[in-house]
C-alpha cells in the first residue's frame, strides 16, 4: 500500500496527466473543459457532502467523500497552477503560530 505522500504524488501526476486529453474520454479533462467555476462548485459540493457524512456519523462515508473533495480540490488547485506543495508551504509557514494569532493576523 502506498503512503499519503505517494498517493497524492501519483494523483497529481494523473491529473496532470489528463488536463489536456478528451473530456469525452476523461473526467479530469471534462473538468478543465467546464472551467475553475465549474470545479470550485464540485469542491463546494464535496466539502457539503464531507459534512453530511461527519453530521451522519458515518465514518465510512467520511473517508469517501473525503477522497472526493481531496480529489476535485486538488484538481482545483491545478487549475490554478498550484498543488499540494503550495498548502503545505502555507501550513509550514503557520506551524508554531497559535491558531487564534495567525487568524487575527490575516489582512481584512
Amino acid at each position: 500500500m502506498k503512503t499519503s505522500a505517494a498517493t497524492f504524488v501519483a494523483l497529481a501526476e494523473t491529473i496532470e496527466a489528463r488536463k489536456g486529453c478528451d473530456p469525452k474520454a476523461s473526467y479530469v479533462a471534462s473538468l478543465f473543459a467546464k472551467g475553475r467555476a465549474k470545479i470550485a462548485q464540485k469542491v463546494g459540493e464535496e466539502a457539503v457532502e464531507t459534512a453530511m457524512a461527519v453530521a451522519a456519523g458515518d465514518d465510512k462515508a467520511l473517508v469517501s467523500e473525503s477522497a472526493d473533495l481531496m480529489f476535485h480540490l486538488m484538481v482545483l488547485l491545478s487549475a490554478h497552477g498550484l498543488s499540494l506543495d503550495d498548502i503545505a508551504a502555507e501550513l509550514a509557514r503557520r506551524e508554531g503560530l497559535s491558531g487564534l494569532v495567525e487568524k487575527a493576523n490575516r489582512a481584512p
